[in-house]
């Protein structure tokens, strides 16, 4: 539940950015003041911008859509946690609903999840029958959209028996006149990818964001970071990659195969992608089998991989909420912030106990 919105003094560390802090700011009728407004009610802790997961599906569960009253739960798990934004990366349902809702975090949407017929999990995507039909779907789904298109890139091919393994679903000229269609649209294009042969025609394609990238080779990460593409890995769907193969080991060997080898290489691709200068964003992927409201693990599993805590924290607040063009703590923006008992950047488990919650100006109880 939350209060109703009202004066605080936020008494710091105010961490304005990377290298950047305050002593104090204060919430004022759901926004930022760095002057007294008089009448505050004093908090005291590390003060953070909201959290930003950046890979999250509310409104999906496991069979895919549901209904309002559990994506509302979804929506509140995560607020509580501490995500105040959420790049919502694919949902079959509309939930336009929950905009402005105190008890949900803002959300950006990027319509409907795009794929082939019987080449993503079932009830998830829109699925179109012919390639030629993708332009047209990607700029539908960036005007349903809040600026962004998802697109399935790659996925198992069960129909080839014990040779089934990941390909890509689209052929690169159609995939580089969808993403110009989006393009046109204002919208960017980020991309579901596991397997390695998608990179390339990502890359020509021109697309703005990838996710998951499991298949990623040197050669890409050096693309990825010249480009300036980031990638959200999703360590916790990842550490599932195990137990998906043993469950396919006997139909597909070499689809198993390939998702143990990403699985053990985990840690090794997002150091690497960090070394290379790639931005590393959050996504928890929650929504199907991942519940909501644990971004606190995801960035603990980006630290145990080998990421510095003070980077993975930049990632989930001042770089994320830059890279989406949302504002952090500064005058006059939506009084979306998170007080925590010590410093994140030094321990990383600190982000799993925030102390307070304030969604415009409304302290989450």
């Amino acid at each position: 539940m939350t209060r109703a919105a009202q004066t605080y003094q936020l008494t710091g560390p105010v961490l304005t950015g990377p290298e950047q802090e305050c002593g104090r700011v204060w919430v004022h009728h759901g926004r930022l003041r760095f002057t007294d407004p008089g009448g505050a009610e004093k908090l005291a802790g590390w003060v953070l911008p909201g959290l930003v997961d950046m890979h999250c599906h509310i409104g999906l569960g496991s069979s895919g859509p549901v209904d309002r009253e559990v994506a509302a739960e979804q929506a509140a798990q995560d607020l509580r946690a501490g995500t105040l934004l959420v790049r919502d990366a694919g949902s079959p349902v509309d939930t336009r609903w929950l905009d402005g809702n105190p008890d949900a975090p803002h959300i950006i949407r990027a319509g409907r999840h795009l794929a082939r017929p019987k080449r993503y999990l079932r009830n998830y995507a829109r699925e179109l029958d012919d390639v030629a039909e993708l332009p047209d779907a990607m700029g539908q789904e960036a005007a349903r959209g809040d600026g962004w298109v998802k697109l399935v890139g790659d996925w198992i091919d069960r129909a080839r028996g014990e040779q089934a393994d990941l390909e890509p679903l689209w052929p690169r000229d159609e995939l580089a006149a969808g993403v110009a269609a989006a393009h046109a649209r204002g919208a960017r294009v980020t991309v579901h990818t596991f397997a390695t042969e998608t990179m390339n025609d990502l890359f020509a394609a021109g697309v703005d964001c990838i996710e998951h990238g499991t298949g990623m080779t040197a050669e890409h990460i050096e693309r990825a970071a010249a480009a300036g593409i980031p990638v959200v890995p999703t360590m916790l769907q990842v550490a599932n990659f195990g137990s998906i193969a043993a469950q396919g080991e006997s139909k597909f060997p070499q689809f198993a195969a390939r998702m143990r080898q990403m699985f053990a290489r985990r840690e090794q691709h997002v150091r690497d992608l960090h070394d290379a200068g790639v931005q590393v964003f959050l996504g928890t992927d929650a929504g199907g089998t991942i519940g909501h409201g644990r971004i606190a693990d995801e960035a603990r599993a980006l630290v145990a991989a080998g990421i510095p805590a003070a980077d993975v924290v930049a990632s989930a607040t001042w770089s994320a909420r830059d890279y989406l063009g949302r504002p952090g703590l500064v005058e006059g923006a939506p009084a979306d912030v998170v007080l925590y008992p010590a410093d994140p950047r030094v321990d990383i488990d600190v982000l799993a106990h925030p102390r307070a919650v304030i969604r415009a100006g409304r302290r989450i109880v």
